[in-house]
Protein backbone atom coordinates (compact mmCIF):
# COMPACT_ATOMS: atom_id res chain seq x y z
CA UNK A 1 0.00 0.00 0.00
CA UNK A 2 2.82 2.41 0.85
CA UNK A 3 4.42 2.03 -2.57
CA UNK A 4 1.26 3.33 -4.22
CA UNK A 5 1.75 6.71 -2.57
CA UNK A 6 5.43 7.27 -3.33
CA UNK A 7 4.76 9.03 -6.64
CA UNK A 8 2.33 11.46 -5.01
CA UNK A 9 4.72 12.03 -2.13
CA UNK A 10 7.55 12.66 -4.57
CA UNK A 11 5.59 15.46 -6.24
CA UNK A 12 4.65 16.94 -2.88
CA UNK A 13 8.20 16.79 -1.52
CA UNK A 14 9.67 18.33 -4.68
CA UNK A 15 7.25 21.25 -4.53
CA UNK A 16 8.01 21.76 -0.85
CA UNK A 17 11.76 21.81 -1.43
CA UNK A 18 11.49 24.23 -4.36
CA UNK A 19 9.26 26.75 -2.65
CA UNK A 20 10.62 26.78 0.90
CA UNK A 21 14.34 27.12 0.21
CA UNK A 22 17.02 25.63 2.43
CA UNK A 23 17.16 28.16 5.26
CA UNK A 24 19.44 27.58 8.24
CA UNK A 25 20.16 23.91 8.86
CA UNK A 26 19.98 23.29 12.60
CA UNK A 27 18.50 19.79 13.00
CA UNK A 28 19.73 18.17 16.22
CA UNK A 29 18.83 14.50 15.98
CA UNK A 30 19.82 13.94 19.62
CA UNK A 31 16.81 16.05 20.62
CA UNK A 32 14.32 14.03 18.59
CA UNK A 33 12.00 12.31 21.05
CA UNK A 34 11.35 9.01 19.36
CA UNK A 35 11.68 5.29 20.03
CA UNK A 36 12.47 4.65 16.37
CA UNK A 37 15.83 2.88 16.20
CA UNK A 38 17.50 5.51 14.02
CA UNK A 39 17.38 7.93 16.96
CA UNK A 40 18.94 5.55 19.49
CA UNK A 41 22.62 6.24 20.15
CA UNK A 42 25.09 3.49 19.22
CA UNK A 43 25.72 0.92 21.94
CA UNK A 44 28.26 -1.79 22.66
CA UNK A 45 28.38 -4.29 19.81
CA UNK A 46 27.04 -1.89 17.18
CA UNK A 47 28.93 -1.46 13.92
CA UNK A 48 29.75 2.14 13.05
CA UNK A 49 31.59 3.84 10.21
CA UNK A 50 33.44 7.13 10.09
CA UNK A 51 33.21 8.70 6.63
CA UNK A 52 36.24 10.99 6.55
CA UNK A 53 35.59 13.73 3.99
CA UNK A 54 37.54 16.78 2.91
CA UNK A 55 34.91 18.81 4.83
CA UNK A 56 35.13 16.76 8.03
CA UNK A 57 33.98 13.47 9.55
CA UNK A 58 30.49 11.98 9.34
CA UNK A 59 29.82 9.09 11.71
CA UNK A 60 27.09 6.57 10.96
CA UNK A 61 25.66 3.52 12.67
CA UNK A 62 25.02 0.57 10.36
CA UNK A 63 22.09 -1.87 10.51
CA UNK A 64 23.21 -5.32 9.28
CA UNK A 65 20.16 -7.00 10.83
CA UNK A 66 17.77 -5.16 8.52
CA UNK A 67 19.95 -4.52 5.45
CA UNK A 68 22.62 -7.25 5.49
CA UNK A 69 23.54 -7.04 1.80
CA UNK A 70 23.87 -3.26 1.75
CA UNK A 71 25.93 -3.24 4.95
CA UNK A 72 28.24 -6.06 3.78
CA UNK A 73 28.74 -4.28 0.47
CA UNK A 74 29.48 -0.93 2.15
CA UNK A 75 31.85 -2.38 4.76
CA UNK A 76 33.78 -4.50 2.26
CA UNK A 77 34.17 -1.60 -0.15
CA UNK A 78 35.27 0.64 2.74
CA UNK A 79 37.85 -1.82 4.04
CA UNK A 80 39.20 -2.43 0.53
CA UNK A 81 39.67 1.31 -0.04
CA UNK A 82 37.11 1.37 -2.85
CA UNK A 83 35.67 4.67 -1.63
CA UNK A 84 39.01 6.37 -0.92
CA UNK A 85 39.34 9.55 -2.97
CA UNK A 86 35.82 9.25 -4.37
CA UNK A 87 33.93 12.54 -4.80
CA UNK A 88 30.45 13.60 -3.79
CA UNK A 89 29.24 13.81 -7.38
CA UNK A 90 25.67 14.90 -6.69
CA UNK A 91 24.28 17.45 -4.25
CA UNK A 92 20.61 18.45 -4.19
CA UNK A 93 20.00 21.34 -1.84
CA UNK A 94 17.81 20.50 1.15
CA UNK A 95 17.47 16.91 -0.07
CA UNK A 96 20.55 14.64 -0.39
CA UNK A 97 24.29 14.35 -0.87
CA UNK A 98 25.47 11.40 -2.99
CA UNK A 99 28.76 9.58 -3.49
CA UNK A 100 30.20 6.09 -4.02
CA UNK A 101 30.95 6.26 -7.75
CA UNK A 102 34.69 5.95 -8.48
CA UNK A 103 34.17 7.52 -11.92
CA UNK A 104 32.65 10.64 -10.39
CA UNK A 105 30.02 10.74 -13.12
CA UNK A 106 27.06 9.19 -11.33
CA UNK A 107 27.00 6.39 -13.92
CA UNK A 108 29.66 4.09 -12.46
CA UNK A 109 30.39 1.82 -9.55
CA UNK A 110 29.77 -1.84 -8.88
CA UNK A 111 28.94 -4.02 -5.91
CA UNK A 112 31.42 -6.37 -4.24
CA UNK A 113 29.70 -9.18 -6.18
CA UNK A 114 30.21 -7.38 -9.53
CA UNK A 115 26.43 -7.56 -10.00
CA UNK A 116 23.57 -5.40 -8.68
CA UNK A 117 21.96 -6.68 -5.50
CA UNK A 118 18.42 -6.70 -4.13
CA UNK A 119 16.57 -3.97 -2.29
CA UNK A 120 16.11 -4.46 1.46
CA UNK A 121 13.11 -2.57 2.80
CA UNK A 122 12.08 -2.54 6.44
CA UNK A 123 9.43 -0.90 8.57
CA UNK A 124 12.27 -0.19 11.02
CA UNK A 125 14.33 2.05 8.73
CA UNK A 126 13.23 5.24 6.99
CA UNK A 127 14.61 8.26 5.15
CA UNK A 128 14.80 10.65 8.08
CA UNK A 129 17.37 13.43 7.95
CA UNK A 130 20.76 11.76 8.32
CA UNK A 131 19.67 8.42 6.84
CA UNK A 132 22.33 6.56 4.86
CA UNK A 133 20.75 4.85 1.87
CA UNK A 134 21.68 3.02 -1.33
CA UNK A 135 21.28 4.88 -4.62
CA UNK A 136 19.86 2.87 -7.51
CA UNK A 137 18.56 3.03 -11.09
CA UNK A 138 15.34 1.16 -10.29
CA UNK A 139 14.27 -1.88 -8.30
CA UNK A 140 17.06 -4.23 -7.23
CA UNK A 141 19.88 -2.35 -8.96
CA UNK A 142 22.06 -1.52 -5.94
CA UNK A 143 25.79 -1.31 -6.65
CA UNK A 144 28.16 1.04 -4.78
CA UNK A 145 26.56 4.49 -4.77
CA UNK A 146 24.92 5.81 -1.62
CA UNK A 147 23.41 9.03 -0.31
CA UNK A 148 22.72 10.83 2.95
CA UNK A 149 19.39 12.63 3.45
CA UNK A 150 19.63 16.34 4.30
CA UNK A 151 15.98 17.42 4.07
CA UNK A 152 14.69 19.71 6.81
CA UNK A 153 11.66 19.29 9.15
CA UNK A 154 9.84 22.21 7.51
CA UNK A 155 9.47 20.08 4.38
CA UNK A 156 7.17 17.71 6.27
CA UNK A 157 3.97 19.72 6.05
CA UNK A 158 0.44 18.71 7.04
CA UNK A 159 -0.44 17.56 3.54
CA UNK A 160 2.55 15.21 3.40
CA UNK A 161 1.73 13.93 6.88
CA UNK A 162 -1.81 13.23 5.72
CA UNK A 163 -0.52 11.22 2.76
CA UNK A 164 1.75 9.19 5.03
CA UNK A 165 -1.07 8.48 7.44
CA UNK A 166 -3.42 7.50 4.61
CA UNK A 167 -0.75 5.19 3.18
CA UNK A 168 -0.32 3.40 6.49
CA UNK A 169 2.91 4.79 7.96
CA UNK A 170 2.95 4.09 11.72
CA UNK A 171 2.34 6.99 14.12
CA UNK A 172 5.90 6.71 15.45
CA UNK A 173 7.34 7.08 11.96
CA UNK A 174 5.18 10.08 11.10
CA UNK A 175 6.06 11.77 14.39
CA UNK A 176 9.78 11.14 13.84
CA UNK A 177 9.54 12.68 10.36
CA UNK A 178 7.81 15.75 11.82
CA UNK A 179 10.66 16.28 14.30
CA UNK A 180 13.70 15.27 12.28
CA UNK A 181 12.69 16.01 8.71
CA UNK A 182 13.55 13.73 5.85
CA UNK A 183 12.23 12.38 2.58
CA UNK A 184 9.36 9.89 3.04
CA UNK A 185 8.90 9.81 -0.74
CA UNK A 186 12.10 7.71 -0.85
CA UNK A 187 10.78 5.03 1.53
CA UNK A 188 10.27 1.60 -0.02
CA UNK A 189 12.17 2.73 -3.12
CA UNK A 190 15.71 2.93 -1.74
CA UNK A 191 17.43 0.79 0.91
CA UNK A 192 18.24 2.56 4.18
CA UNK A 193 21.18 0.82 5.86
CA UNK A 194 22.60 3.39 8.28
CA UNK A 195 22.05 6.65 10.13
CA UNK A 196 24.27 9.62 10.93
CA UNK A 197 24.72 9.96 14.69
CA UNK A 198 27.56 12.49 14.70
CA UNK A 199 28.79 15.01 12.13
CA UNK A 200 25.43 15.86 10.58
CA UNK A 201 26.69 19.44 10.31
CA UNK A 202 29.34 18.17 7.88
CA UNK A 203 26.65 16.62 5.69
CA UNK A 204 24.81 19.97 5.77
CA UNK A 205 28.02 21.80 4.87
CA UNK A 206 28.44 19.56 1.82
CA UNK A 207 24.77 20.08 0.98
CA UNK A 208 25.32 23.84 0.98
CA UNK A 209 28.05 24.00 -1.68
CA UNK A 210 27.36 25.56 -5.06
CA UNK A 211 26.55 23.15 -7.88
CA UNK A 212 26.30 23.25 -11.67
CA UNK A 213 23.17 22.56 -13.69
CA UNK A 214 23.78 18.81 -13.35
CA UNK A 215 23.78 18.99 -9.52
CA UNK A 216 27.54 18.38 -9.43
CA UNK A 217 29.43 20.41 -6.82
CA UNK A 218 31.69 23.09 -8.24
CA UNK A 219 33.98 22.42 -5.28
CA UNK A 220 35.70 19.03 -5.30
CA UNK A 221 34.58 17.31 -2.09
CA UNK A 222 35.98 13.83 -1.58
CA UNK A 223 35.80 10.88 0.76
CA UNK A 224 39.34 10.52 2.07
CA UNK A 225 38.62 7.13 3.61
CA UNK A 226 35.93 5.22 5.52
CA UNK A 227 36.86 3.53 8.79
CA UNK A 228 34.60 0.76 10.14
CA UNK A 229 34.69 -0.29 13.80
CA UNK A 230 32.62 -2.15 16.38
CA UNK A 231 31.79 -0.32 19.59
CA UNK A 232 33.17 -2.19 22.60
Amino acid sequence: MKKGFTAVLAVMMTACIIFTGCGQKTVNLAKVESDEMQFIAPESGDTVATIKTSKGDIKVILYPKYAPLAVENFITHAENGYYDGVAFHRVVEDFIIQSGDPTGTGNGGESIWQLPFSDEFSDKLHHYTGALSMANRGSNTNCSQFFIVTSMPKNINDEIVGLMEEAGWREGIVDAYRQAGGAPNLDYRYTVFGQVYEGLEIAFAINGVKTDDDEKPKENIIIETIEVTTIE
